[in-house]
């Protein structure tokens, strides 16, 4: 290792560069071959030097996962970006980045609620695991007030619009559909969202 990766690990990059190469890892070979001090060889770091950012394995799969949700979360802002105004424009663009997501990222996206529901997940997971629901129920509660949503509770109208756009991504990137049904796939499942949140 060179002197000015040394610096750059010392100022605080060595926590980043981690979780970079525990992520390649997970996509690669699975959470099974998450090793703190196989992390440390292949960074050409002392195997004792990640202690100082994650206490053991749980800690490093903890943290992956809440940079999985606040990827996610900036993945779907993103996708709201030079789109319509309409509820139904908006939801498309958010179904199909959660979709690519979770094509792109089916090891992660294992993870990530995997972690999510662990008894044991810190408040900082269970926070940023909330966030892209919270956006899909504010896209919802602005679709009501334009008239463009039926009316009810926000969790009640979200949770079969949840339901079936997760269910559908986790079909996607567990490679159950072929690729030649995702696109069409995804145009019926928008289409059968759209039908159960339009207003009676």
């Amino acid at each position: 290792m060179t002197p000015t990766q040394t610096r750059r690990y010392h100022h605080g990059d060595l926590r980043a560069a981690l979780l970079t190469r525990a992520e390649e890892t997970l996509q690669e070979k699975g959470p099974g071959a998450l090793s703190l001090r196989e992390l440390a060889r292949n960074l050409g770091v002392s195997h004792a030097a990640p202690s100082r950012h994650f206490k053991d394995k749980q800690a490093l799969l903890d943290a992956l996962a809440v940079a999985g949700f606040d990827r996610l979360a900036e993945t779907l802002t993103a996708s709201q970006e030079d789109v319509g105004e309409t509820f139904a424009e908006r939801v498309a663009a958010i179904a199909r980045a959660y979709v690519d997501f979770a094509t792109a990222n089916a090891e992660l996206l294992d993870l990530m609620y995997a972690k999510k529901h662990d008894p044991a997940a810190s408040e900082a997971l269970v926070a940023a695991s909330q966030r892209w629901g919270e956006q899909v129920l504010e896209l919802i509660a602005q679709g009501q007030h334009r008239n463009e949503v039926r009316k009810g509770p926000l969790e009640r109208v979200g949770l079969p619009l949840f339901a079936t756009l997760h269910g559908f991504a986790s079909l996607a990137s567990s490679g159950v559909l072929p690729a030649e049904i995702l696109e069409p796939g995804l145009d019926d499942v928008i289409e059968y969202m759209l039908r159960g949140c339009a207003p009676e």
